[in-house]
């Protein structure tokens, strides 16, 4: 039996970097892949792992290099954003190819593509296609889930990120300048999905001690819009993201900082559960949002290739992937944070 193999496409940048060293430290065999054949030679060379890795050179408007890819991988994990521009030819071809795929998106636009176009082919190959699972969205959607878990009719669900010394690169400035000029947004309310304009607000989140109340950007265009209410039953989800996480004037001028300075944030996400009669809470702390993000999805990567995967292929939300709590613990234990879940109002950890 041979090892799987697994493709990670924008492989060079500093999320697939990250992704790069966790699943060697995994003892995978990996296939690097992006549209720079001398970036992927130059970080190849950097990992020295020899026969482990190989790389491949493939744009996202090279449908025959793509496919070559989804071939020869067991699974692919895809770095490479904005995902508005770069995710739907590579979804396309992981789910024609059966390619098990998941992918570091926020965007709920993207998301929600891949569910639409990709579902039928993922299930005829054979796919898992998870998208979304990284920090942004995947988190949220994974902790939305662990905090509702056993609740049934939940009225509303928030998703509050606090982000201290977030530092964009190229790929998360470009996702960010897009969703801040996006005017179709993706709501959920009412127990369906929306699109359409929303006038952005100011709002408050009561993080616990020792955060505390922090001003916030409502509604936050990501992903958990589309997912949560896959696997959560729930009337309305509602996402929010501090003014702290761009009040930093470096935020948007570090594209080339080294990867120490880039690692150097510090995070909360906070989720509330609320229903007639009753309210449930939960929340990830830590530092380093990127290494959260890119451990989130090798983890992912590494159940399916090794048959601890979902029972049923297609697209799938996170949450509805992977037992939430159990997901998240396994991702506690390898420091990405921790983990603190309350069980309705007064409840105990």
């Amino acid at each position: 039996m041979t090892n799987p193999l697994f493709a990670i496409y924008g492989a060079y940048g500093h999320t697939g970097r990250l992704v790069a060293s966790e699943l060697l430290a995994r003892d995978a065999e990996l296939l690097l892949v992006g549209r720079d054949t001398e970036a992927l030679r130059t970080l190849a060379d950097e990992l020295g792992a020899g026969r482990r890795v190989s790389t491949r050179t493939a744009s996202v408007d090279d449908a025959r290099a793509l496919r070559e890819v989804m071939t020869a991988a067991d699974v692919l994990i895809q770095c490479a954003g904005p995902f508005a521009v770069t995710g739907a030819p590579v979804a396309t071809a992981a789910a024609d190819a059966g390619c098990h795929y998941i992918d570091h998106a926020l965007e709920p636009h993207h998301v929600k593509g891949v569910f639409d176009t990709a579902q039928a082919a993922a299930q005829r190959t054979g796919a898992v296609m998870i998208p979304s699972l990284s920090f942004y969205g995947g988190l949220g959607d994974l902790l939305a889930g662990a905090v509702a878990d056993g609740i049934a009719g939940v009225d509303r669900i928030v998703v509050a990120y606090a982000v201290n010394g977030w530092r964009l690169t190229t790929g998360a400035k470009n996702t960010a300048t897009h969703l801040l000029a996006e005017t179709e947004r993706l709501t959920f309310s009412d127990g369906s999905l929306h699109a359409g304009y929303v006038e952005p607000r100011n709002a408050v989140f009561p993080f616990p001690p020792p955060l505390g109340p922090r001003s916030m950007i409502a509604p936050f265009p990501s992903s958990e819009v589309v997912t949560v209410p896959r696997h959560v039953p729930v009337r309305a989800v509602d996402l929010m993201l501090s003014t702290s996480a761009f009040e930093a004037e470096e935020a948007f001028d570090s594209e080339h900082i080294g990867a120490d300075e880039r690692a150097r944030t510090d995070f909360t996400v906070a989720v509330q559960v609320m229903w007639e009669g009753g309210s449930a809470a939960g929340q990830l702390t830590g530092h380093d949002l990127w290494r959260a993000g890119a451990l989130a999805s090798v983890e992912g990567a590494v159940r399916i290739a090794e048959g601890r995967g979902p029972t049923k292929t297609g697209v799938l939300a996170p949450g509805e992937a992977f037992p939430a709590e159990p997901f998240l613990r396994d991702l506690e234990r390898q420091g990405a944070f921790t983990l603190t879940l309350r069980r309705g109002e007064g409840g105990e950890e």
